[in-house]
């Protein structure tokens, strides 16, 4: 598969390639690792045009869960169209499937744990329920289990707030 590589090179020859463990585009090195066996199926070859689409936008960091999406969305329409100038074509059901892995981390992460509102992300890692006062941490790592760490819940007659650890 050193020929879909060094075609997607051509295009962005300011990023490197190397074989690895998993798939992922690293600003910091302009690196595109790959998994070698995984080129010789289709699977393969479009998570490979995926990460040359981080590449090509010089996607480097984000600041919410909504924008890594949106950066998500842009890198697949991104390997569309590369695929399309090497000749291979991604299906739009790859690509939903794809997504709906973020969609659905992005709704666990977060739903409140006290009331399941969707809510709104405060910080990186931090959710604020617009419906309860409810206010949740949530892990910087987009590849583990979503946990939800409860940090304040108002007593009731009391205007304490009292700390408690709640894994959901």
């Amino acid at each position: 598969m050193q020929n879909l590589i060094h075609k997607i090179n051509k295009r962005v020859p300011s990023i490197t390639f190397q074989s690895g463990d998993a798939f992922y585009w690293s600003p910091k090195k302009s690196l595109i690792m790959y998994q070698e066996k995984a080129l010789l199926d289709d699977n393969g070859k479009w998570a490979l045009l995926h990460e040359a689409g981080h590449a090509e936008l010089d996607h480097t960091s984000y600041d919410s869960d909504f924008e890594l999406l949106i950066m998500e969305v842009a890198a697949w329409e991104k390997a569309r169209e590369i695929g399309k100038s090497v000749g291979i074509i991604i299906p739009d059901t790859h690509i939903q499937d794809c997504l709906d892995t973020y969609r659905d981390w992005l709704h666990e992460r977060s739903t409140c744990p006290t009331c399941s509102t969707v809510s709104f992300q405060q910080s990186a890692i931090r959710y604020k329920c617009h419906n309860c006062p409810a206010t949740w941490q949530v892990s910087t790592s987009r590849f583990c289990r979503p946990y939800r760490l409860s940090v304040f819940s108002r007593i009731e007659k009391s205007s304490e707030l009292n700390a408690q650890t709640t894994f959901q």
